[in-house]
């Protein structure tokens, strides 16, 4: 009896082991033997839960990033007709059209359009830099350099997208006070703030992981 009991639970601790590395589970009697299968379950249980809410963010961030690509795609397709077959635009998918502009000042045609186009860029690639982390992301470690580059170089385009919609923001209130009509535009960089806001705070989360990582570096490099 007593060596079927501790057959038991060395198979229930090899058996943890191989699905979680950073747990140990003791037990010492028939009754903890009892206690340490319901946790085994629970653990189990949330590590499915954790990685079906895993898949479910990454196929929102495939579908977030095919929608930024067919934007940023339409704008460029309608920036090449607005210089060529300008007649043409109301027939696009992006029907924006600044005719009027490029007649009168090319200089803030262009400037308008750069900034247009260059957000919706850097939007779609933001999403692309995620779906690539989310793809080579281990959920049992996620604690390595790789991960805290990666959140670093998000929270630095997200800032970046922020910054250029509120100079794009000011850029058009200027043209709008010399008579344009630029109430259209501003659908482009309305979301300016929150991806100032939201740069900023995965900044910090990224400084924090990345000291992390250094402290769990050194931990491994003494042991």
């Amino acid at each position: 009896m007593v060596v079927n009991q501790y057959i038991q639970i060395a198979n229930l601790r090899n058996s943890v082991k191989n699905n979680y590395t950073s747990i140990n589970i003791y037990c010492l009697s028939i009754n903890n033997i009892y206690i340490c299968d319901i946790n085994f379950k629970q653990l189990k249980d949330m590590s499915n839960t954790n990685n079906l809410v895993f898949k479910g963010l990454h196929i929102v961030a495939w579908v977030i990033f095919v929608g930024l690509c067919i934007e940023a795609g339409g704008l460029i397709v309608n920036f090449i007709f607005s210089l060529f077959k300008p007649e043409f635009v109301q027939n696009l998918y992006q029907k924006l059209d600044l005719t009027e502009m490029y007649n009168d000042n090319k200089w803030a045609f262009f400037s308008v359009y750069s900034f247009i186009l260059t957000i919706s860029i850097l939007k779609a690639y933001l999403f692309y830099i995620v779906i690539r982390l989310m793809h080579k992301m281990d959920l049992s470690k996620p604690f390595n350099t790789y991960v805290s580059n990666q959140f670093l170089q998000i929270s630095y385009y997200t800032l970046s997208i922020g910054l250029l919609s509120y100079l794009a923001r000011q850029v058009a209130k200027n043209l709008m006070h010399q008579g344009y009509v630029t109430n259209s535009l501003n659908q482009y960089w309305a979301d300016g703030q929150a991806f100032i806001l939201m740069g900023a705070v995965i900044y910090i989360i990224a400084t924090i992981f990345k000291k992390g990582v250094d402290i769990q570096n050194e931990n491994d490099l003494t042991v």
